[in-house]
């Protein structure tokens, strides 16, 4: 098997007649997590659907854990194990938070785990999805989205219009998800410091182009501004 759980390889994308991804190559390690960071329209999104199988490649490769999904539709992307949070906090509005989960699963057990990484769903069980805070979305989101079970979880702006203390919350259980050896993490984020600390690696996207890569934390927050400066 490879050694990265996803690959993109020499990818060209885009809608209609526009490009927006321009000969990308990113590889994300297996067992860590990965941040991808632009402004806005620089593709971050696009790059995603197209990893998720939601924009079909013009040109290039796209690999999970070795095997060449390009042209597999998203339904079978999600049985090989790739989990896909869009923006948005998705829900089902008019089902109860334990509806939600239980659309993807009425194993206990599973559910009792995800309730474990997001303790506060667990006393909004009864509670429609749609009287959630944006915070709660967001975490029932992702719990649904770990209920698949995925090797890969793919998070696109998963701190957009969410409150300070619950964006903690957020980025301690990414961490702890890459911290977990058995997942890989794929972040779409705007806030520098957040993706720096919930990932291992980095790569900045500017106008459909990496133009810069590296291993994440602290100490790389000032080449990641000067990278996305340019």
């Amino acid at each position: 098997m490879s050694e990265a759980m996803l690959e993109i390889k020499d990818v060209t994308a885009g809608y209609g007649r526009s490009t927006v991804l321009f000969d990308v190559n990113v590889s994300i390690p297996k067992g860590g997590g990965a941040a991808i960071m632009g402004h806005n329209g620089a593709g971050k999104s696009t790059l995603l659907r197209v990893a998720v199988g939601l924009i079909p490649v013009r040109s290039g490769t796209v690999l999970l854990d070795g095997e060449d999904i390009t042209k597999m539709v998203p339904s079978k992307r999600v049985k090989r194990g790739l989990g896909y949070v869009p923006q948005g906090q998705l829900c089902f509005p008019q089902m109860t938070t334990l509806e939600n989960l239980q659309l993807v699963t009425t194993e206990t057990a599973a559910i009792d785990d995800v309730l474990d990484t997001f303790p506060v769903l667990a006393d909004l069980l009864n509670r429609q999805a749609g009287l959630l805070s944006g915070g709660q979305r967001q975490q029932l989101s992702i719990a649904r989205t770990l209920l698949t079970k995925p090797r890969l979880l793919i998070l696109d702006e998963p701190t957009e219009g969410i409150q300070p203390n619950v964006v903690a919350e957020i980025e301690q259980v990414i961490v702890d998800l890459t911290n977990r050896g058995d997942l890989t993490v794929l972040l779409v984020e705007q806030h520098v410091g957040f993706a720096l600390r919930s990932t291992s690696n980095y790569y900045v996207l500017q106008s459909g182009r990496i133009t810069d890569g590296g291993v994440g934390g602290a100490g790389a927050m000032d080449e990641v501004l000067a990278a996305m400066a340019v």
